[in-house]
């Protein structure tokens, strides 16, 4: 019998189930909300089953048998995701595409070299790279529209798998004429009092503020940016000082100026770089090779535009 449907129908089935409403999943798949519409109206035509119920004020609740349908049409989807692992370890040819998710924090700087040093190699992988923070990798590796990300080791979830790549210690970033710019090293009791610049990212900044937290110590937050390149800015420009775990090859600010990194001793200890994923996702050729790529290019020499740190 022929199949009278669409995996695509089903991308979008699984996206209204998930989402409650046509308008929120429209929003968040990019596609418009007639032609979710249409797909749901078709596949309810074809199977004769309602798998919705419609209520104005609420969106769309799914019934008895339409979360049956949705655990099913999940289940016809990632069997189709796995096909072109499954061509991969046919032919041995590394191919296709790899949806590359990478954190906010240094994107910008590891991430374009990355890229160029693998797609040399493997020209025929189609590599689509988004930039997030935390709390957005783990949500895209979830919902499988990242294939793997490059982020630190930062509260990760069980269900996912970190292969870390380098660890970092932490610096306190200064501008050039401020009172604590010529220490060798600074511990976070030499901070307090001080106005802070904090880069105000889900988890980083959990991370940042430890250092405090652990001595029962409270910071002067002056300033809050999500961006790295503002806050080094601020930084570099007075506003205050900053923490961070990567010390750029260019370590002049954006807008030019000067910065001074001061290595911070505290018990919370460095972060580690590395590759986050879904468990199991090494069966693909592509992220293996990947993953290698990075293994090579991420040394005790450090990471592509930072300097150095310890490779694990």
């Amino acid at each position: 019998m022929p199949l009278r449907f669409t995996l695509r129908q089903l991308e979008y089935l699984v996206a209204v189930g998930d989402a409650g409403s046509i308008a929120a999943a429209a929003q968040k798949i990019n596609v418009s909300s007639p032609s979710i519409s249409t797909a749901i109206a078709q596949l309810e035509a074809e199977f004769g089953l309602p798998l919705f119920l419609r209520r104005h004020a609420h969106g769309l609740s799914l019934t008895q048998g339409g979360r049956q349908f949705v655990a099913e049409a999940r289940a016809v989807l990632a069997a189709a995701g796995r096909l072109p692992d499954a061509a991969q370890a046919i032919t041995g040819q590394v191919r296709g595409p790899l949806a590359l998710g990478c954190l906010l924090t240094f994107a910008q700087v590891v991430l374009p070299q990355l890229r160029r040093g693998f797609s040399a190699v493997h020209a025929e992988v189609a590599i689509t790279q988004t930039e997030h923070d935390q709390a957005a990798i783990f949500e895209g590796l979830r919902d499988a529209s990242l294939d793997l990300a490059l982020t630190y080791d930062l509260q990760i979830p069980a269900d996912l798998e970190f292969q870390a790549l380098i660890s970092l210690n932490p610096y306190v970033l200064l501008p050039p004429d401020h009172a604590l710019a010529g220490r060798a090293r600074l511990k976070p009791q030499d901070l307090v009092g001080y106005p802070m610049v904090l880069l105000d990212l889900p988890y980083s900044a959990d991370y940042f503020l430890s250092f405090f937290a652990r001595e029962g110590l409270t910071p002067t937050i002056a300033e809050r940016t999500r961006d790295l390149g503002v806050m080094r800015s601020m930084v570099a420009n007075g506003f205050g000082y900053s923490i961070a775990n990567l010390q750029p090859v260019n370590g002049a600010a954006p807008d030019g100026q000067a910065l001074i990194y001061v290595p911070l001793e505290s018990a919370v200890g460095p972060v580690q770089m590395g590759l986050v994923m879904a468990r199991g996702a090494q069966v693909s050729l592509t992220i293996r090779a990947f993953t290698d790529h990075c293994r090579g290019m991420i040394t005790a020499q450090g990471a592509p535009g930072v300097w150095g740190g310890q490779t694990v």
